[in-house]
């Protein structure tokens, strides 16, 4: 799997340890900053994130900033991205069981790294259930394509 990552300064350290552990997964990471602890702007980052997951060039994708507030918010800005902010197992499973997440996002601030490497191990590997959950988010879908029509017509 090909899984697109991304932070602001405050979440660069557990964006660097979430790539190696990506890595031992077996998985391809792709990096799209920061590189340091340098002051930057989280939408920047997250909406790399969440365009290259939406366009397909990635199959998910890893967003971390202080507390995973701001970079969910701007990842569900973009259409076809189903970003969920995740500080359990529970909230992991359940993101990708229902909602068929395809951005995890975390808080630099908020998670320890041997949490957040259990997070991103069960998130990776919970199936969808599809069912009555694939009818809700054909929903949102048809939702997102009125929203986006308006906006560009």
């Amino acid at each position: 799997m090909r899984i697109a990552i991304g932070s602001d300064h405050a979440g660069y350290d557990l964006k660097e340890f979430l790539k190696v552990e990506i890595s031992k997964r077996g998985h391809q990471v792709l990096d799209f900053g920061v590189n340091d602890k340098s002051p930057s702007d989280y939408p920047d980052y997250g909406l790399k994130v969440a365009r290259i997951v939406s366009r397909g060039d990635a199959d998910r994708g890893v967003l971390v900033c202080g507390t995973g507030i701001g970079m969910c918010v701007v990842a569900n800005k973009v259409k076809r991205i189903r970003a969920a902010l995740v500080y359990d197992l529970y909230g992991a499973i359940q993101s990708r069981r229902h909602l068929d997440a395809n951005v995890l996002v975390l808080g630099g601030r908020m998670t320890a790294k041997e949490l957040a490497a259990e997070i991103l191990d069960v998130w990776l590997n919970t199936p969808f259930e599809g069912g009555r959950h694939a009818g809700r988010l054909k929903k949102i879908e048809e939702w997102e394509d009125e929203c986006f029509r308006e906006t560009e017509g």
